[in-house]
């Protein structure tokens, strides 16, 4: 997978690893990489995947240059050298992982083959199939059909029912927590009445199979589910918890998801669980933002062109339902689409049809789509500005995703491990800790990662209170700075401790006891910045 590496000389700062899709880099806490510079634009450029490779796109007004030329746009290859502003960094490919079973909650999550009946604020109830046998050798016993095809018969056979009876005299189908029988080798009677090809079996219905006999019971459970962690989230408050259970749960599914929450929470990387963690692991995932798809482009950014469709189609070219064909279709910001490309999308889901633009030949491509908003979607389908077929289906199974406010209790536990995860040997002090807890966070987790980054980009190994800059920029107003650190300095205090550390911010923020993104706002209150 490849990857940013920012140094500073030879020292390396952090690395950030491309994800499939769009990475946006700049000075705003909205960007997924903050650099901490005034010479780096709000939205400096975007690093973007497409079918022929990663390209750079420059956003800035300064100009991005690539292996030391202005580049307005740029095919990276290994090794480009990258600078933004005074920040340089390297475009690295890397090394694909090789695929396993293992996933970092543990053994990866096998499809179960139950029915999602209803989906509630922390909790997932689901029904299942089970054979009881009611007569013969085998009466009592029951068997849990948790795979999609369970065989009845003789010796080899998955429920072994004689020693004299063929391999297969019948299987069970599981679709979905229902259940069918398909006659084989032998007679097999359902309700009194023999089959002659696959049936579904209702609960409560008799299976005969000679003189064994057997029932159908379809058990729905509402299992309080925990964990600890979800893909690459982590949490220890009780509602993140429960959500990383549910999210387990959903992942085994092949039914729709729709993730809500504020900006900045992880709905991308619960995206991501979602995949890594279901039966589709070993397929692609494709993530698409669509509020950033231009309206005349929507049908090709999502289905595809033929040679020659439109000015500038040069070639023939996949869109992301054709990419991600036997994996995940993550589309993000689904709120955004117009009323044209909401029925567009529509038509997609509900026929699983797409025809490339210029096109008359239909695909079906296999995916499974998992969409995300920041949006209310119920309000805007009661307003009109929302597709109310669009919105059930992909509402099948909904999940919320809580706001940083909302889990305090997770933001030292959230601190600590994107540190580590991205800054080795980088470590925060307890007064740090509490600096990020007393914060209001209205950017959530994208916003935190970002402080930590600056900081330890600022402050070196060891983070302080002090080295901490809570930025402004990407929000409305003034940054919700903690106001507990102490004594409030007056214009004098600043000025004497600024001119002792000879103009260092940093160090000043720290001798005063305030963090240097207070010490900032005090420097333009009092005219001294």
């Amino acid at each position: 997978m490849p990857y940013l590496e920012f140094r500073e000389g030879e020292r390396l700062l952090f690395m950030h690893l491309l994800r499939p899709g769009r990475t946006v880099v700049g000075r705003s806490d909205a960007c997924d990489v903050a650099l901490p510079s005034e010479s780096v634009s709000r939205t400096h450029c975007l690093v973007e995947q497409r079918v022929d490779g990663w390209w750079l796109f420059d956003r800035s007004r300064n100009g991005t240059r690539v292996n030391g030329e202005v580049a307005p746009r740029h095919l990276l290859r290994d090794g480009d050298a990258i600078e933004l502003g005074d920040w340089h960094a390297r475009f690295v490919v890397g090394v694909e992982a090789g695929r396993d079973q293992t996933t970092a909650n543990g053994p990866r999550l096998a499809a179960r083959h139950e029915e999602l009946v209803e989906v509630g604020e922390g909790r997932v109830a689901a029904s299942h199939a089970r054979l009881t046998f009611t007569g013969g050798p085998h009466a009592g016993r029951t068997v849990v059909l948790d795979q999609p095809r369970v065989t009845l018969g003789g010796v080899g056979a998955d429920v072994e029912l004689a020693p004299g009876l063929p391999l297969r005299v019948a299987t069970l189908r599981v679709v979905r927590g229902r259940v069918m029988v398909d006659p084989e080798a032998a007679a097999v009677h359902l309700a009194g009445a023999r089959l002659r090809e696959l049936t579904p079996v209702f609960a409560g219905e008799a299976i005969r199979i000679g003189e064994h006999t057997a029932i159908v019971e379809i058990d729905t459970d509402d299992e309080p589910e925990e964990a600890a962690s979800f893909g690459e989230m982590v949490g220890n408050e009780p509602v993140m918890k429960r959500l990383f259970g549910v999210l387990s749960r959903m992942a085994a599914h092949e039914a729709p998801v729709l993730l809500t929450g504020e900006s900045g929470t992880g709905k991308e990387l619960a995206a991501r669980g979602l995949h890594s963690n279901g039966p589709r692991f070993d397929g692609p995932f494709v993530a698409v933002n669509c509020a950033a798809i231009a309206e005349t482009l929507f049908e090709s950014e999502l289905f595809g062109h033929e040679k020659g469709a439109f000015t500038g189609a040069t070639h023939r070219q996949d869109g992301a339902f054709q990419r991600a064909d036997g994996g995940t279709l993550f589309l993000d910001e689904i709120g955004e689409l117009d009323g044209e490309a909401q029925a567009k999308l529509l038509r997609a889901l509900e026929s699983g049809e797409v025809r490339r633009v210029g096109g008359s030949a239909p695909e079906f491509p296999d995916v499974r789509v998992v969409a995300a908003t920041n949006r209310d979607l119920p309000s805007m389908v009661a307003k009109s500005a929302f597709r109310s077929d669009l919105y059930f289906r992909l509402a099948v199974l909904t999940v919320r995703l809580p706001s940083l406010a909302e889990r305090r209790g997770d933001i030292g536990l959230l601190a600590r491990t994107l540190v580590a995860r991205n800054h080795p040997g980088t470590e925060l002090t307890p007064g740090a800790v509490r600096a990020l807890e007393q914060y209001e966070w209205p950017g959530n987790i994208r916003e935190l990662r970002n402080v930590l980054t600056r900081a330890a980009v600022l402050g070196g190994r060891n983070i302080s209170a002090g080295d901490l800059t809570f930025h402004p920029w990407a929000f409305d107003g003034e940054a919700q700075v903690p106001e507990t650190f102490g004594n409030d300095p007056d214009r004098e205090q600043v000025a004497t401790a600024l001119r002792h550390a000879s103009g260092n911010r940093s160090q000043a923020a720290r001798s005063l006891g305030i963090p240097r993104s207070s010490l900032l706002y005090k420097l333009r209150k009092y005219g001294l910045g």
